[in-house]
């Protein structure tokens, strides 16, 4: 069992432990798990987590352990760092309160865009929102919107995704306000009536509240 948690360690579970402990999963039951450290630790680099003997092989054997640079001690520090924030070990509650204000807003704004008419994919409450564009005509017609309006987004098509399964990527963060959400929305609104990706019947609105 090979789990991938680039996405997720740091910003899924209670405690931010990523895929394992959101669904339950015991991490003795997975065999090999491998994450980044560019994302929730705003560093570089990344990790695989293995019993001994498979690391002692990656060691040997692994391209980037042989002929790649290490990390510098500027980056593992600030992993470090980030790491002891999100366990609550710097004596606050900053990481955790991060955590639930990464949920909250990842669940409001995937909501929102639901409401609106727009296909989303992913679970309710992942802070990896993808909204389907279908047409790889419309993919660079999207990016180059969202640039006018200063947003930031990251497009995806054939071949990374399916010919006709383009998609377009939002990735929260717990520093959003909900003003900044509220802002994306707005500029989708207004993407969508150019470009016509509303694929849904747009929701009634219900009422979100964010503490």
């Amino acid at each position: 069992m090979y789990v991938d948690e680039a996405h997720s360690i740091g910003a899924l579970g209670k405690t931010g432990r990523g895929a394992c402990e959101y669904w339950g999963v015991p991490h003795k039951d997975v065999d090999i798990l491998m994450g980044t450290f560019t994302k929730s630790f705003a560093s570089c680099g990344g990790y695989i987590a293995a019993d001994q003997q498979t690391i002692n092989t990656l060691r040997a054997a692994s391209y980037s352990s042989c002929y790649d640079s290490t990390m510098s001690p500027v980056s593992v520090q600030q992993t470090l760092t980030a790491l002891r924030l999100i366990m609550g070990e710097d004596g606050t509650t900053n990481g955790k309160d991060r955590i639930e204000a990464l949920q909250r807003n990842s669940i409001y704004f995937r909501s929102r865009l639901k409401e609106r008419g727009f296909l989303v994919y992913g679970n309710y409450d992942s802070p990896v929102i993808p909204v389907i564009l279908y047409s790889p005509m419309k993919v660079a017609s999207f990016s180059h919107l969202c640039l006018e309006r200063k947003l930031a987004v990251v497009v995806v098509g054939y071949p990374a995704t399916e010919l006709l399964l383009a998609r377009a990527r939002f990735c929260m963060s717990a520093s959003h306000t909900i003003e900044d959400l509220e802002f994306a929305i707005e500029q989708m609104d207004s993407i969508a009536d150019k470009i016509m990706i509303r694929y849904n019947r747009p929701l009634p609105v219900p009422q979100l509240t964010c503490s």
